[in-house]
């Protein structure tokens, strides 16, 4: 576990930034009088404050995509991958990918801009505020393989954003069901949106029923809590606390992501 997390991230306990990009051709908030070219500025604002501040690694996402789809249009992906390709030059941490909240869009994309790691909800049935949310990790895992994909690392959220699992399952049988029948490269554990906390006692009980799988904090890590997460989690997606203001639709705020980033360096292990 510890040599792959170190081997891809260069440190353990990696802090990975979200880069959410703006609204794209095809979504409710798209403005088409600013177009793309000002998504990919908004885009490379953030991604340089990012690894100023010092982040270990950056996940892009389509955030501002709402409502979201699980089975994303095709303008989507070609979108994010053409954003993508121009940050690139500009990117110097491992970056991965998220197309909310389509697995195997994902997988597509990530072998389109060379993303090291992919983000997404794999398993379950959910209830949620998109409709009944379901998967097919099966074909998504064998669709990752046909396209030669097996190198992009799958970090599987099991505690979807504004979802509810369809069935009564504790946490800790969802991991270790998960793990056994899927063999995710890392377990993503989530509040109920992006920002909200996830409790560390939550963290707890998916780290123990799945003591070799990396478990990340996946929403709400903060300069408050960062200590006390990482105590437990092996690592952290951080998205809004590294925003002007704490807020999770503003641009990055460097000033904010160099606070916690030295807070990090202080507790993260040698």
């Amino acid at each position: 576990m510890e040599s792959w997390i170190r081997e891809l991230f260069g440190v353990s306990k990696p802090i990975i930034g979200m880069c959410h990009l703006r609204a794209l051709p095809g979504d409710p908030q798209y403005d088409p009088a600013k177009g793309l070219d000002w998504v990919y500025e908004c885009a490379l604002a953030d991604v340089q404050a990012l690894q100023t501040g010092g982040v270990d690694a950056i996940l892009f996402s389509n955030e501002f995509s709402l409502p979201y789809l699980t089975q994303v249009e095709a303008v989507t992906v070609a979108c994010m991958a053409a954003v993508i390709a121009q940050l690139k030059p500009h990117v110097h941490v491992p970056f991965g990918v998220n197309v909310l909240w389509d697995a195997r869009a994902s997988l597509d994309l990530a072998v389109a801009t060379g993303a090291q790691f992919v983000r997404e909800v794999f398993t379950g049935v959910y209830g949620s505020d998109f409709g009944l949310w379901n998967t097919n990790p099966g074909a998504v895992i064998r669709h990752q393989h046909r396209i030669g994909a097996q190198h992009v690392r799958l970090f599987f959220n099991i505690v979807p954003e504004s979802a509810a699992y369809l069935g009564q399952r504790h946490i800790a049988d969802i991991a270790r069901s998960t793990v056994f029948n899927t063999r995710p490269d890392a377990l993503c554990v989530s509040g109920l949106t992006a920002g909200s906390g996830v409790s560390t006692q939550t963290l707890k009980i998916v780290k123990e029923a799945v003591p070799n799988t990396p478990v990340f904090a996946n929403t709400g890590v903060n300069l408050e809590n960062v200590a006390e997460q990482l105590a437990v989690a092996d690592g952290a997606v951080i998205g809004s606390a590294f925003k002007v203001d704490g807020y999770t639709w503003n641009a990055v705020d460097v000033e904010r992501v160099k606070a916690i980033m030295n807070k990090v360096r202080m507790i993260r292990p040698a």
